[in-house]
This record gives C-alpha cells, sequence and structure tokens, in this order.
C-alpha cells in the first residue's frame, strides 16, 4: 500500500487516538489535532492543537500541511462532543457547544481541506451516530447536529466530485470512549436492544468501514452514510 497523507481530527484519545495508531503502524504520515496536547510519539506523526470550530486556527493548521506535505490524501473528521439533556433542559450554551464542534468544525475541514485536495484528489470520511436514525429521546441536539454531517455529506460529495474528492460517512453505534462514559449504563442497553446486532461497537469496526471508504476498490462509492450494529 502506498504512503499516504492522513489527516485525523480530534485524535487525542478514544477513536481517534487509535486510527492515528493504525495507521502510523501501516507505514502512513498521519497529521492529528486535538484542543490538547498528544503524547503519541511516532517518526511519521505530527500534532497541533486546534480547536475545530476555530475557523483561523483550521486554516492554521491545512497552511501547515500544505507547506510541509503539499497534499492530503485522506481527510477523517473525528472531533466532535456528545450531550444528553431533555430538550426542555437544554441550555443554549451547551446546544452552541454541539453545533459548533460537530457540525461547524466538520464542515470547516472539509473546506479548508478541499482546497488541498483538490489538486490530486482525495478522501473525507465524516462521522455521524447511531443516536440519529434511532432518535434516541435526550439527545435531541446531539443528534441533530450529526443528522446535518449526514446531509452535508450528501452535497459536498456531489460538488466536490469533479476534483475527484470522495465523501463519506460512518454512523458507529457507542464505543467505550471517554464520549459515552457519563452515559446511564440503562440509556445504553437500550441502545444496544435497538440494534440488530446487540453489542457495543468496538474500534476494529470503525477501522474497517474507514478502510473500505479509503480503498482505490471503492472509487465509485461517495455520498453514502454506513450505520454501525443495524439500526
Amino acid at each position: 500500500m502506498n504512503k499516504k497523507i492522513y489527516l485525523i481530527t480530534g485524535d487525542r484519545k478514544g477513536i481517534g487516538r487509535s486510527l492515528s495508531e493504525y495507521y502510523l503502524s501501516k507505514g502512513h504520515l498521519v497529521i492529528g489535532c486535538s484542543r490538547s496536547g498528544s503524547d503519541l510519539v511516532h517518526k511519521n506523526y505530527d500534532h497541533k492543537i486546534c480547536d475545530v470550530a476555530d475557523e483561523n486556527a483550521v486554516k492554521y493548521l491545512v497552511l501547515f500541511i500544505r507547506k510541509k506535505h503539499k497534499r492530503i490524501d485522506v481527510l477523517i473528521n473525528n472531533a466532535g462532543m456528545a450531550s444528553m439533556n431533555h430538550i426542555l433542559t437544554t441550555p443554549v450554551i451547551t446546544f452552541q457547544k454541539l453545533v459548533d464542534t460537530n457540525f461547524k468544525g466538520t464542515f470547516l475541514f472539509i473546506r479548508e481541506g478541499s482546497k488541498i485536495m483538490r489538486k490530486n484528489g482525495g478522501c473525507i470520511i465524516n462521522f455521524s451516530t447511531v443516536a440519529s436514525p434511532l432518535n434516541l429521546e435526550g439527545e435531541a441536539i446531539y443528534a441533530s447536529t450529526k443528522a446535518a454531517i449526514e446531509k452535508l455529506t450528501k452535497i459536498s460529495a456531489h460538488e466536490l466530485s469533479s476534483f475527484n474528492i470522495r465523501v463519506n460517512c460512518i454512523g458507529p453505534t457507542p464505543v467505550l470512549t471517554d464520549l459515552i462514559k457519563a452515559v446511564p449504563k440503562n440509556k445504553i442497553e437500550k441502545l444496544l436492544s435497538s440494534q440488530a446486532i446487540k453489542r457495543l461497537g468496538r474500534f476494529d469496526d470503525v477501522k474497517n468501514v474507514i478502510n473500505f471508504y479509503c480503498s482505490e476498490k471503492s472509487n465509485f462509492i461517495t455520498g453514502q452514510t454506513i450505520f454501525l450494529g443495524g439500526v
């Protein structure tokens, strides 16, 4: 497999960290970012502190990549946050943080990353969640930001296709990360009971779908969302 340049957002821990370590182990170059520093050390790894909702910070990061590497082959928009609130008790500040981190952050990286990718083409993978198609109570705003990402995926796939940029989306079931630690056990069990395959997701499940999207054999696949677990 040829060496590729991966840009992975929100990779300090959880799914993002697992993806960075995986692609580094395969001999690729990885640029990661998060709102705080990372202890991941590898000769082929660069990490930058970046709030994905900060337009100037995103532009600076992409400019760094343009100057150092000249291209981005794969952009993985993993950064995100979750919050469980009844619609009647959702503070505006929580609403804004979810919209900024999940939706605005994904938009900014698609827009800025595509400016580099349009020369050589590339692959963009966004993150949704099974909370969207399952219409989970208590996750109205979180699930709505992810539903917006699904629509953004479809339309940007059309707008960027002429540059040979494919845009797809993955919707994981809960994976044991910090993102779900605060979710009550009964809520997780209720979610899993709604799935066809009634278990938590694993990092390998996510990697499998992303590898499928990135494969040259998938060069006719764009604008799609794959949900894990069967929803």
